[in-house]
């Protein structure tokens, strides 16, 4: 550095030399005017710029500064504790100008920030030309680790350590690795680094190598990578292939993790491979044969297997008896006599069971098993136990439209069918007789072994009546019955000895009824005489209007008074014949007796058709809509 005069120009420290020497006089001042003095003093002192790196000497080492000469017109002064080691007197270093002059004058000045600034120089330089750089892993953080990078901290995230998940975090501790600078934050002075891309780069050739050789049945070996729900994935060495969970083994696999772990070394075949997606099918049950293909020599039909329940289904349990193989228990097959709603009541999922192979289908590769032939057959006994005639006591369990299941013993259950109720009752539905949990009294009507099938009676507990019937209620007989229904074609009464019999519509009345209801009401006590009697159908057919027609006047009008079907009186006084009472219209001229033949005739005909057009004493056949019996025609 020289002056304006061509002097060579002071530093800080040979002014502060030259000062001293002409204090004590040991030294002659030069002869220089004020202005030359100035221009001499100015052009000594460097132009300091806040924020920029310079060179300086140390000048003197104090307790906590360090006083450094950078050419200024006053010394600099830098923090002790910036320093790692001893500061010399003389030694050249870099600062950083951080002020210019503080209140004292002197220049504020790091050697921190001018090592940092440099470093992040050097930082730069790595990560433009993307080199290589050592880093020890200091400690671990949320997502990764902080490394130390020539000094400084930066960021290396778990995902960014290996091309393999990272298990074990702690292991890494302490480790001095290669890495490379992804990416910069230089506002924030961040660095990111990463070992991953460099281990990428090392098996980029050897994963070209192993996909150029890849093809269906290679077998290679593996590590185990990644285990997911639906599969592992196996690192080849550079290239993940997918072993899918139906690959795993030729048996069923609930989880992976059942059959693999993490970082075992596994040998895999290759099932199939997509150049264009890179994806690799892998399997590892293909490695060994299916056990299918041996089944004929270990089972045969009547041999006892031992297996684990594995599945469980509306229909029956599948058993797994070896990897592989698996045998179905239908629900039918669990139980000689108990009626099974669902296999969960008899067997649930991992019980070990014993069976007996049923069936074995090796083409459609399906093995029948059964639970009940471990035990003998109970109804062989069932025969000797329950002879046909024999009575017993059961309970009630189930009620069903046609009939009812009457329990005899555990797991022994009869059926009555509703036909078999009740001598006397047409019963639309079992439960209008009992109820479920009644205690019931039946007799054994039959028994099939063949097809596990008891039939019961209840009616039979007493002797059939209708040979009675016969003779109490013969065409013609005269009886009264109370309404117990009212149906569609006419109405169900209960006869004194409490057998049901129908009346059709058409017999309720001498005039049509076109509402039975709006005229009958339940409960009501008819006066009846049977107009058919069919033993074998079981069948009473009676008239209300058969009953009234050789009946006094009075008797007819207090029926027609206790049921006021419109217009019966009318006809109930044309077909008697006899002379009207005051105030009711009559016939305007007296019928002959060829007229009343006819009309007698053509009522036994009415009858006879009204008879056999009821089908039962529930009326639900269509009824004839014959006119009301003695009805002049036209």
């Amino acid at each position: 550095m020289t002056s304006s005069t061509g002097a060579p120009a002071m530093g800080a420290y040979q002014r502060q030399r030259l000062l001293e020497e002409l204090w004590q006089g040991t030294k002659a001042p030069p002869a220089v005017d004020d202005e030359q003095l100035a221009r001499l003093y100015e052009a000594t002192i460097s132009r300091l710029r806040e924020g920029e790196v310079v060179k300086g000497r140390i000048v003197s080492v104090g307790k906590n500064e360090v006083l450094v000469d950078i050419g200024a017109k006053s010394l600099g002064v830098v923090p002790r504790r910036e320093f790692v080691t001893d500061p010399k007197v003389g030694e050249e270093i870099e600062v950083f100008v951080e002020k210019a002059e503080d209140k004292e004058g002197r220049a504020v000045l790091s050697r921190r920030r001018a090592e940092l600034l440099q470093l992040w120089q050097r930082v730069q330089e790595i990560y433009q030309k993307q080199e290589t750089v050592s880093v020890t892993i200091a400690r671990r953080v949320k997502g990764g680790f902080v490394v130390d990078l020539m000094g400084m901290e930066a960021f290396l995230p778990g995902s960014q350590v290996d091309i393999r998940p990272v298990r074990d975090f702690d292991a890494w501790l302490g480790r001095t690795i290669e890495v490379r600078i992804v990416k910069l934050n230089q506002p924030g002075e961040n660095v990111v680094v990463s070992r991953k891309v460099l281990l990428e780069d090392q098996i980029a050739e050897q994963r070209q190598r192993i996909l150029s050789q890849l093809e269906r049945g290679l077998v290679l070996e593996g590590t185990v990578k990644a285990i997911t729900d639906f599969g592992v994935f196996v690192d080849l060495g550079g290239v993940d292939g997918l072993v899918h969970i139906t690959d795993l083994s030729w048996g069923r696999v609930n989880h992976p993790s059942e059959i693999v772990s993490l970082d075992q070394t596994v040998k895999v075949v290759v099932l199939d491979f997509d150049e264009e997606k890179k994806r690799i099918s892998l399997g590892i049950k293909q490695l060994t044969p299916h056990p299918w293909d041996t089944i004929g020599d270990k089972y045969q039909p009547g041999t006892i297997v031992r297996g684990k329940v594995v599945s469980i289904t509306d229909y029956g349990a599948f058993v797994e008896i070896e990897k592989g193989i698996e045998g179905l228990i239908h629900i039918s097959e669990m139980s000689w006599t108990q009626h099974i709603k669902h296999p969960s009541q008899v067997l649930s999922l991992g019980q070990m069971v014993e069976a007996m192979v049923l069936s074995i289908d090796k083409q459609e590769r399906k093995l029948a098993l059964g639970l009940k032939q471990l035990q003998p057959d109970p109804w062989q006994e069932l025969v000797k136990k329950y002879p046909i005639g024999s009575r017993h006591k059961g309970v009630v369990r189930n009620i069903t439209n046609f009939g009812v299941f009457v329990e005899l013993e555990p797991g022994v259950e009869g059926l009555v069918h509703v036909s078999d109720l009740s001598w006397t009752k047409k019963v639309r539905h079992p439960g209008e007789l009992v109820r479920r949990g009644q205690e019931l009294e039946v007799v054994v009507l039959d028994v099939d072994p063949e097809h596990r099938r008891i039939a019961l009676g209840h009616k039979q507990l007493q002797p059939d009546p209708w040979d009675f019937f016969a003779e109490k209620y013969k065409v013609g007989a005269e009886t009264e019955g109370r309404i117990v229904r009212i149906v569609e074609r006419g109405v169900v009464v209960e006869l004194p000895d409490g057998v049901d019999g129908f009346v059709p519509a058409s017999q309720l009345s001498f005039a049509p009824v076109s509402s039975v209801a709006d005229y009958f009401q339940v409960g009501d006590l008819l006066p009846l005489k049977v107009v058919e009697f069919d033993r074998e159908a079981r069948k009473i057919v009676l008239s209300a209007v058969e009953y009234l027609r050789d009946k006094d006047r009075s008797v007819i009008d207090a029926y027609n008074a206790q049921h006021p079907v419109p217009g019966a009186e009318k006809y109930a006084f044309i077909v008697s014949g006899s002379a009207p009472e005051a105030g009711v219209e009559g016939p305007k001229e007296v019928a002959s007796d060829a007229e009343a033949k006819s009309r007698k005739a053509r009522a036994t005909a009415r009858r006879r058709a009204v008879a056999s057009g009821a089908s039962d004493s529930e009326g639900t056949s269509a009824e004839p809509e014959a006119s009301a019996p003695g009805t002049p025609s036209s």
